[in-house]
């Protein structure tokens, strides 16, 4: 009976973005793909297997990172795009086959380029991060205002327990509400202003704004939290017509592409 190899996996260090910690990941395993691959088959258990699968794969991480709860609490989701990384770093090192479509001429052309010559973190300033809270007043509804944060995992997680079966709810517009810690709408005449916090509720109010004001909320999140992350950029020239373009990869798509078709 085969009782595990005596090795030491290859391991790389990570530091994350907006919460400035430092862990140790390793390489995925055979196992741990196959059990990937199962969560591909519904998409609102892709995120729970996926976190699980980060946090198992944790070789040293802070102290504050006691169990997979206080994982789930003490890391933002553009942090986990940076664990993220570390892990298919050390797992596949190349980009393979990655698809782009060329903006000149709109054909299709496949790149392959090693994941360490995209890599680019920006990084929060200082560690406070999540208790930093922005207020938005709207300009479209002047009376309303929109209070950002910076969701962590656990933000993301219970929403999606608490409203996954729920009608109209699409796990897109969920994630992209995530930001939104409550609405407030302060008229005169109404002693008490108006509170919104219940993550339904939240989203309902968020999809009744105009358009303008979805951009006016991303552009203030972007700002002040989400341009601290991780990206994979890579300048490529398409194979029809020659056009360079800098092209932006999307990592959770092409981490689990990789592990679909880990078989090549």
């Amino acid at each position: 009976m085969f009782k595990g190899f005596n090795l030491k996996y290859p391991e790389y260090e990570v530091f994350t973005p907006q919460t400035r910690m430092t862990f140790t990941v390793r390489t995925l395993t055979v196992q741990e793909e196959e059990r990937l691959k199962g969560s591909l088959l519904s998409p609102m258990k892709v995120t729970d297997h996926l976190n699980k699968c980060i946090f198992e794969n944790l070789v040293i991480k802070p102290d504050k990172i006691t169990d997979f709860k206080s994982f789930l609490q003490n890391v933002t989701l553009k942090d986990r795009d940076a664990l993220l990384y570390g892990i298919y770093h050390i797992t596949y090192e190349d980009i393979r086959n990655y698809d782009i479509k060329c903006a000149e001429c709109k054909k299709d052309y496949q790149v392959t380029i090693k994941a360490s010559e995209t890599f680019n973190l920006n990084q929060y300033p200082s560690d406070d991060i999540l208790s930093k809270v922005i207020k938005i007043p709207l300009k479209t509804f002047d009376t309303v205002t929109v209070f950002l944060r910076q969701p962590t995992l656990y933000d993301e997680s219970e929403a999606i327990k608490q409203l996954t079966g729920s009608m109209g709810y699409s796990l897109e517009i969920l994630i992209e509400t995530l930001i939104i810690s409550k609405m407030t709408q302060d008229i005169e005449a109404i002693i008490e202003p108006v509170e919104i916090t219940d993550r339904g509720s939240i989203i309902d109010a968020y999809r009744s704004l105009p358009a303008k004001d979805k951009r006016l909320i991303y552009d203030k999140y972007t700002e002040e939290f989400g341009k601290y992350n991780v990206e994979l950029k890579m300048k490529s020239y398409c194979t029809h017509c020659g056009k360079d373009e800098v092209i932006n990869i999307d990592l959770v798509e092409n981490f689990f592409r990789m592990v679909y078709t880990s078989w090549w």
